[in-house]
């Protein structure tokens, strides 16, 4: 078998309302969709976190690799791929982010060579069911939708999801640089759910050092399960622990900086960003020999969702349930998404390789609102437009 084409689709996936976080109102996101193509009638199915990364798939990667074997993952990442050391270091880590959402696709093709999914592929599922937080966040109205500009109106639909969908566990930006507000949300939050219920905090980097001190030790009292990026860098979380027993987390995904520092206890990932399934599976075996926990990143199509229910079904040390938007998702490039979650979980597919089918009607419609529109506009600060936020906010 053999590579024939490789294409890639920028498409937006917007949401019903704009949600708030540190540096702007976040309307959803542009991805970019992979179909490598085979000789054996095979299509593998990939994605990149943002729209930009087709032309590097396209113009740099696709050349050298059409008439290769989708099979030997190893010697197309040899023929993609300088040392990752000195693309971080040279700062053109992009290529390794665009060969990840390529080589997801090449498990993809591996999965249906082989009529198995990949969670079989790698030793089988340690869990069908897979975990997953419901999301809140203070959102813009949009129609029927959003409008959840106060702490009790978060409150109430945290409180819907869980009458409509069994979910008890939830995750949330409160993202408008006021402390007060977050404390006071996060009060109310835990008063209506109950003990038993998750909560999940996400800052985004909006605090300051001594800001992060006060919000930390007041909401400590309602057993927070984790609060990722509460301040800038390792560093400050490190200063941070002092004063807070709450676990951290972050996106930026430094091992080694994390094990010198006693911090962040969690890192959150796209898969893309490591350079593909096999990378992240090697840096999760690293997180589990070290102690560090490890769960899944929010926001993408189901192709790369589905790239997120394979690999926790097959990974024990992934304990913690994902991120999710699903919920406040209005389309997808797979047929019957996006995924929901029922009673917090979403089931693993049981289909070939990622075990989805790519829609392409779907498709070409978020293709469309992409050329039309432009790409989804995530900075924009909804109260000064014309300007870019700085952080932190307080």
């Amino acid at each position: 078998m053999k590579i024939t084409r490789i294409r890639t689709t920028p498409v937006n996936i917007p949401l019903d309302a704009p949600f708030h976080w540190s540096v702007g109102a976040y309307p959803g996101s542009s991805k970019c969709i992979v179909e490598v193509e085979t000789d054996a009638g095979i299509t593998g199915l990939g994605e990149a976190p943002w729209w930009h990364f087709g032309p590097i798939i396209e113009h740099e990667l696709a050349p050298r690799i059409i008439g290769q074997d989708p099979l030997d993952i190893a010697a197309i990442e040899s023929l993609c791929l300088p040392s990752i050391q000195i693309t971080a270091n040279t700062g053109e880590n992009a290529v390794v982010i665009a060969f990840g959402a390529l080589e997801m696709a090449l498990w993809d093709i591996r999965g249906k060579e082989w009529g198995q999914p990949i969670h079989k592929l790698l030793g089988g599922a340690v869990r069908r069911d897979i975990p997953f937080t419901e999301y809140f966040s203070f959102r813009e109205a949009a129609g029927a939708a959003g409008g959840e500009m106060s702490a009790e109106a978060i409150v109430d639909y945290c409180l819907r999801m869980r009458e409509a969908h069994g979910s008890t566990m939830f995750e949330g930006k409160l993202s408008l640089g006021d402390p007060e507000l977050e404390i006071r949300t996060v009060r109310k939050l835990r008063e209506a759910l109950g003990p038993e219920a998750m909560i999940r905090l996400d800052s985004n980097m909006q605090w300051s050092l001594p800001t992060a001190r006060h919000v930390l030790q007041a909401i400590e009292p309602y057993n927070i399960r984790n609060y990722e990026d509460p301040v800038a860098t390792f560093e400050e979380m490190q200063k941070l622990r002092q004063h807070s027993a709450i676990p951290f987390s972050s996106h930026v995904p430094d091992l080694r900086r994390a094990l010198a520092l006693g911090v962040p206890d969690a890192f959150v990932t796209n898969f893309a960003v490591h350079g593909g399934i096999g990378r992240t599976l090697r840096f999760i075996a690293g997180c589990e020999a070290t102690g560090v926990d490890f769960w899944c990143y929010s926001g993408d199509t189901g192709i790369c969702t589905a790239a997120y229910l394979q690999v926790s079904a097959a990974t024990a040390w992934i304990r913690e349930p994902a991120q999710s938007l699903f919920r406040w998702q209005v389309g997808d490039v797979i047929e019957g998404g996006p995924f929901r979650q029922t009673g917090n979980t979403v089931r693993v597919p049981d289909g070939p390789g990622l075990g989805v089918t790519l829609d392409r009607q779907a498709l070409d419609r978020w293709h469309r609102h992409f050329v039309e529109h432009g790409p989804m506009q995530h900075f924009r600060d909804p109260f000064r437009p014309d300007r870019f936020r700085r952080l932190p906010l307080n």
